[in-house]
Formats: C-alpha cells, sequence, structure tokens
C-alpha cells in the first residue's frame, strides 16, 4: 500500500470487530508515532495502550458516552508529557507534535488494515484519574484501534480553490 492509498482509505471507525490486535502489528502502530518529527526534537508524546475491557468501558464513558471506544480492542491514550513551550509562530509545540505523530499512527494502521478514530471529545481529568496520569501530563486524544467492523463511505471535502490560493490571502 503506497501513502497515498493509506491517505485515501483511511475513515474514521465507528465499529470494530471482536478480534485482537496481533503484537507485532500494535508495536508497529507505535514505533510509527515514535519517529514522528516534533519541535526541536521534544518528543513530548506519551501513549497508553489500554486493553483491559472495564477501563475501555469507563474510557468510553468519559468520552462523553461514545461506548464504541470500548469496543475497541486497545484504546491509545494520546498523552504529551510538556512544558507548554511556545514556538517563535506562537503556537504551542505539543498540541501540534501530537498531532502529527498520532496521524503517522492512524496511517501506518491503515496499511496494517486496522481502523482508529480520532477522539478529542472527552473529559481529560476523568481520564487522568482512571489511568493515574499526572497533573502536569495533558492527554490530547484517544484512539480507539482495531479491525474494522464497518467501511464508510468518504466524506465530503472542500474542493481545491476552496482551501489553496497562491502568494496572498484571496479567499
Amino acid at each position: 500500500m503506497t501513502v497515498e492509498e493509506a491517505i485515501l482509505s483511511r475513515r474514521s471507525i465507528r465499529r470494530f470487530q471482536n478480534r485482537d490486535i496481533e503484537p507485532d502489528k500494535l508495536h508497529a502502530v507505535l514505533e510509527a508515532g515514535r519517529i514522528a518529527p516534533s519541535a526541536s526534537n521534544r518528543q513530548e508524546w506519551r501513549y497508553i495502550a489500554v486493553k483491559d475491557s472495564t477501563r475501555r468501558r469507563q474510557l468510553a464513558e468519559a468520552a462523553r458516552q461514545q461506548f464504541f471506544v470500548a469496543e475497541a480492542p486497545v484504546v491509545l491514550v494520546c498523552c504529551a508529557d510538556t512544558n507548554e513551550h511556545i514556538m517563535t509562530c506562537g503556537q504551542k509545540c505539543y498540541p501540534i507534535d501530537l498531532a502529527i505523530s498520532i496521524d503517522h499512527m492512524t496511517l501506518r494502521a491503515v496499511e496494517l488494515g486496522l481502523g482508529t478514530c480520532w477522539i478529542g471529545a472527552f473529559d481529560e481529568n476523568k481520564v487522568k484519574n482512571l489511568l493515574s496520569i499526572p497533573a502536569a501530563i495533558r492527554v490530547v486524544n484517544l484512539l480507539p484501534i482495531g479491525y474494522p467492523a464497518e467501511t464508510p463511505s468518504p466524506r465530503s471535502r472542500l474542493g481545491m480553490a476552496q482551501m489553496t490560493c497562491e502568494e496572498i490571502w484571496r479567499f
């Protein structure tokens, strides 16, 4: 599978097969995130692989009752061990760096026949309490991962002319 094929076939999966992920595949997904670039090579990402069904159910409850989260055999809790460094452009490093790392993982997952879904709707404090995450650590995203039990159709996207211009702002 090419990178383009992975990009074109990636979907947000909300139904998973009742099937475990092979350890080597989970390792390959995490490795894709580990080698992602980060601002000043900070590598602030930290991942908790939650496999226990009770904990996954509790994560789903903390994710605004999105119970499909618990159907995935693994939920990656994507965290940042950060000092909240601000880049010279005015943006915090950690949300951008985590997004790059997570996106590497989602594309590797597609290549391996797995599906994922970005979850940003969750109560951070509940997740921290559930998993004993220290107060200084930020929980950025939950990423359920498993074998898809659905093949969603592509969602609509803006046309190129609606999102791109040359040289100066012309929207």
